[in-house]
């Protein structure tokens, strides 16, 4: 097997070098990627815990009396103590910090009222497996509080209105098909470039079906499309692939990457069984193209929306299934208040990252260092995620729903007394048992649908008796936060309104009025930032296409983020997609359609085969490939179509489609991948905080402990071994090598062959395939042929 697959990688010869230059580059972007999020960890995790635990301390003042050891600076932090250093780079497990709060000698254990929870452990752990990054000292919280200009940072590019761009205007005006392909166009020749070739028909059908529903070609509408001959066929497809049901579960699986998405939270948390309700309405919703600004605002306010039905109220899965974090009670309410504070700034990390792609998490304990969002704003925010509460509800409208919700308490508590009777009292039994099932028969809409939700409540965190805390929650009431300076609840400030981000909004600022202010939240997303909210998910579409956004890093367009390679390309989609009425469908049709998508992936010097094209459809290229790759090396001009690696989703889905086994059925709860009879889609495997399947995890799947804006391809060997030796890929390859049948005699070796590849790679095989098929079927191994062609990189991969 081995030896096959090593045959049919016949240019393995050039992997050591692509890999130099891929790892080269790859640590360059991944240390810059690292130090950013590192520090934007530091910033929302580590620095509130160290002032939440060390603040009392370890300070400048304090520094004679605390073994001159300075927590609440990054120069003191750095500098360490008279004990030495706080972190070890080569080694982090040996960090003295890790040491002392883990309890590891016992003449030093910090903090010394009490160990950290094992939580806050793993934080501060991450940090230093992270490196312990540190802001620069010259960026401290006192100096870039001086330094914050709202009017100057308005002028920041991602914040200014959409402008309509003309098309510029090019040489080779033949060429484009689009608006976009004018504007890739005149970059091209502004650096002396030109575009690729249009791809063939059997590999831009591929491409298509794989991007827009997730799933391989069917190899009969291959060549249906080969010999469609209308010169609209191009155009066809793409719309009968936007209108299939399967739309909504590919790109659905990307937005829930952003959600948070879990099937399964851990046990001492609240459960999860309905989140799959949530996913359901996200693929729905994408499948009706539901414009995406009415997308967005049922998400964060169907509850508070008038114009809503009580079916809408599942979309507020994406906060109902908020990561939330175990308050022990019967520690003091410091603690809980750093908790629950935690759980209001993961919400706004997800919120601003996901609508507006900036870190306004950023700005916990002070201003943000970079970009123009201050403190004010994070509390403002904070205020409206502190009156909203997660809760799961029946989809029905308020006076039922609470009638249910309170026979559901009841029942709950007869239910607890029946478990407490013995044998010896059946006729008390048998009336707790007759109570129960009047409340489920006599309340109406008992049985209604349940979902992950959010409902207006005031949290509060109050002690009760010595060192223990009890939260309570006020229904229907709402009011503003102070400031907690430094990040830490016990040192408060000046109240501040909820409202919007002030460098987005208009002067004079308008606090919210109505309850949380979540539904005013979702309106500016839309009214005062529709710009920005535009520009970010624009971005988003085209990087799932290409494999990169114009705007690189796709939830930050802060000073931190990239600049956008085609300014004027990003505004003319963005302004066009608010101009249809916030179409999606409309905005990946117009993608799709463009030349540039159009181009081959893999150019080569000598004429290309285009076999399965129509001379309609070619589309010379002058490209000099020698120039082209000392110019933009990493194709950020877009001079050809860039090669993908597939996700885990598509790529299982297509080996069970492969080897006709994948179940079509959309929706329902999920089921385990690892569970063999499970045929369905992956995105309907179950997805868990805590635990996680072995196949997502080895193929990159994001962790659902946050939002994840993309997907960090890594190559390992044990992919390589997953590929030969998996029990999942060994029974999709015995199936398809069932379902294709093993040449009869020698003579028929070709057929079948040319039958696999057409069936798997929407393509014939070349003669040099061909004949290595014919030497390695001498010896009669069919099914290990087959696992070779299906683990073959063409398969993972789309051009």
């Amino acid at each position: 097997m081995a030896g096959m697959m090593r045959a049919m990688n016949h240019s393995a010869f050039l992997l050591p070098a692509i890999l130099a230059l891929a790892t080269s580059a790859g640590q360059q972007a991944a240390a810059q990627s690292t130090s950013t999020e590192g520090i934007e960890f530091f910033e929302s995790k580590v620095r509130p815990l160290l002032l939440t635990h060390c603040s009392k301390c370890h300070t400048a003042k304090k520094a004679a009396e605390s073994g001159e050891l300075v927590l609440d600076s990054p120069a003191g932090i750095q500098r360490g103590g008279s004990r030495g250093a706080l972190f070890a780079p080569a080694k982090p497990s040996e960090s003295l910090i890790l040491k002392a709060v883990s309890y590891a000698d016992a003449e030093l254990q910090m903090p010394p009222d009490g160990k950290l929870p094992a939580a806050e452990i793993a934080v501060l752990t991450k940090w230093l497996d992270l490196g312990a990054p540190l802001p620069a000292a010259e960026n401290s919280a006192a100096s870039i509080q001086q330094r914050i200009d709202i009017e100057s940072g308005r002028k920041f590019w991602s914040f200014q209105p959409l402008s309509d761009f003309v098309p510029p205007v090019v040489s080779r005006a033949n060429w484009p098909r689009a608006a976009i392909d004018a504007f890739i166009l005149a970059r091209l020749e502004s650096e002396g470039l030109a575009p690729s070739s249009t791809a063939d028909r059997r590999t831009l059908i591929r491409r298509l079906a794989l991007d827009l529903v997730g799933l391989p070609p069917a190899a009969e509408d291959v060549e249906a499309f080969v010999a469609d001959a209308r010169p609209d066929a191009y155009e066809r497809l793409v719309d009968r692939l936007l209108s299939s049901p399967h739309y909504g579960e590919r790109w659905g699986r990307y937005w829930l990457d952003m959600a948070r998405y879990t099937d399964e939270n851990p046990s001492w948390l609240s459960s999860a069984k309905l989140a799959y309700r949530y996913r359901d309405w996200v693929v729905s919703a994408l499948n009706s193209d539901l414009p995406y600004d009415r997308f967005v605002r049922l998400q964060l306010a169907a509850d508070v929306m008038p114009e809503t039905s009580p079916g809408d109220l599942t979309a507020l899965g994406f906060l109902g299934l908020s990561p939330t974090y175990w308050k022990e009670l019967r520690l003091a309410p410091q603690l809980i208040e750093v908790i629950v504070a935690d759980e209001w700034d993961e919400k706004i990390d997800a919120v601003s990252r996901t609508f507006l792609g900036l870190t306004v998490a950023c700005a916990r304990c002070h201003d943000h260092k970079f970009d123009p969002i201050t403190t004010r704003d994070y509390y403002a925010l904070a205020g409206v995620f502190a009156n909203t509460q997660q809760v799961d509800r029946p989809l029905l409208d308020p006076e039922p729903a609470e009638a249910v919700r309170q026979a559901r308490r009841q029942i709950d508590a007869l239910e607890a007394d029946l478990a407490k009777i013995k044998d010896k009292e059946p006729d008390k039994a048998a009336e707790l048992k007759a109570q129960i099932e009047r409340l489920k028969t006599e309340t109406p809409g008992y049985d209604a649908q349940w979902a992950h939700a959010v409902e207006e409540a005031r949290v509060e965190v109050l002690p009760d008796g010595p060192d223990k805390t009890k939260v309570v929650y006020h229904r229907g009431e709402a009011s503003d936060l102070q400031i907690f300076k430094r990040g830490n609840p016990s040192n408060r400030g000046e109240i501040v309104p909820r409202r919007f981000v002030e460098v987005l909004s208009p002067a004079p600022m308008r606090p919210f009025e109505h309850g949380s202010g979540r539904r005013e939240l979702a309106d500016s997303l839309f009214t005062e930032a529709q710009a920005l909210s535009a520009r970010v998910i624009v971005n988003r579409v085209w990087a799932h296409h290409f494999g990169v956004g114009l705007v690189r890093t796709t939830s930050d367009f802060g000073r931190q983020g990239e600049p956008p390679s085609h300014p004027e390309l990003l505004d003319d989609l963005a302004e066009r997609f608010v101009a249809r009425g916030w179409s999606l469908k409309r905005l990946h049709r117009e993608i799709v359609l463009s030349a540039t998508y159009r181009q081959v992936s893999h150019v080569k010097s000598r004429k290309s085969n285009v076999e399965g094209q129509h001379a309609s459809d070619i589309r010379p290229s002058t490209l000099d490939l020698r120039h082209a790759s000392s110019v933009d090396p990493a194709n950020r001009l877009l001079w050809r179509m860039n090669r993908r690696r597939l996700d885990v989703e598509a790529w299982r889905d297509a080996l069970l489609s492969a080897s006709g086994e994948l179940d079509l059925a959309i929706g329902g709860p999920p089921d385990d991948l690892a569970r063999p009879e499970n045929r369905r889609r992956t995105l309907y495997g179950r997805i868990g905080r805590e635990d996680q399947d072995n196949l997502l995890l080895l193929y990159d799947f994001p962790t659902p402990t946050g939002h994840s804006p993309s997907r960090e391809q890594t190559t390992t060997p044990l992919q390589q071994l997953f590929v030969l030796n998996s029990p999942l890929f060994e029974a999709r390859a015995k199936a398809l090598a069932e379902r294709i049948g093993p040449p009869a005699a020698a003579s028929d070796t070709d057929q079948q062959v040319t039958s696999l590849y057409r069936e798997l790679l929407a393509r014939p095989p070349s003669d040099r395939e061909l004949t290595l098929a014919r030497e390695f079927l001498a010896a009669g191994k069919w099914d290990e042929y087959v696992h070779a062609v299906l683990g073959s990189n063409e398969v993972m991969f789309v051009d």
